[in-house]
């Protein structure tokens, strides 16, 4: 082989591991999925889980899987209308890969514990197209909140990270925020316990 070929071969290859690397940290919407076992919803099963939640829960189920139509002032109202019951706030985002992982956590705990603990989603730092996109792929029992240029986030005390998980007791006071994925869905089952139930 001559010495131009080699480094042409050479330059690809090390073009291709750039581009790997870049799309693996990208948080693309083909990014890694959860694989401990947490289950995977339909549309039709995220919908029908808490669809008899007592109220106010029961409320805030009915737009289960959709994206409102939110303003800093209305997420704020959202969760003050929630006190009473625990709260537990995701924000996501479709291109975020550690958002990706994590959502079979968050369809499978809110199944189980959103007639205790009321589950909302914060779509931040998106647009309505793509988010709306993600969630035919991983639907969620609860609705989540738009937010596109973060201002709910911020004003929730959530950084420019994600994702991010806000943590609230019966009482309306933020206990906890957690930052970045979860890696398992106990670990998700843990916080929810220490920091929402107060268990």
């Amino acid at each position: 082989m001559t010495r131009p070929r080699i480094l042409t071969t050479a330059g690809l290859a090390a073009l291709a591991v750039v581009v790997v690397i870049g799309l693996s940290q990208s948080g693309g919407t083909e990014g890694p999925v959860a694989d401990d076992g947490a289950s995977r919803l339909t549309v039709v099963q995220a919908r029908d889980a808490l669809a008899d939640a007592p109220a106010p829960l029961g409320a805030l189920y009915r737009d289960a899987n959709r994206i409102l139509p939110s303003s800093r002032k209305a997420v704020e109202q959202r969760i003050a209308g929630l006190r009473g019951t625990p709260i537990v706030v995701n924000k996501w985002a479709s291109w975020c890969g550690p958002c990706r992982a994590e959502f079979p956590y968050f369809q499978s705990v809110a199944g189980q514990l959103g007639k205790r603990v009321a589950f909302v989603g914060l779509n931040a730092g998106d647009n309505r197209e793509d988010a709306e996109g993600f969630l035919r792929s991983f639907p969620l029992p609860y609705p989540s909140l738009e937010d596109p240029n973060e201002k709910a986030a911020f004003a929730l005390g959530a950084s420019s990270n994600f994702p991010i998980t806000l943590f609230y007791d019966a009482g309306g006071k933020q206990t906890f925020v957690h930052q970045g994925g979860y890696a398992t869905q106990d670990a998700l089952v843990q916080d929810i316990e220490r920091y929402a139930l107060g268990a």
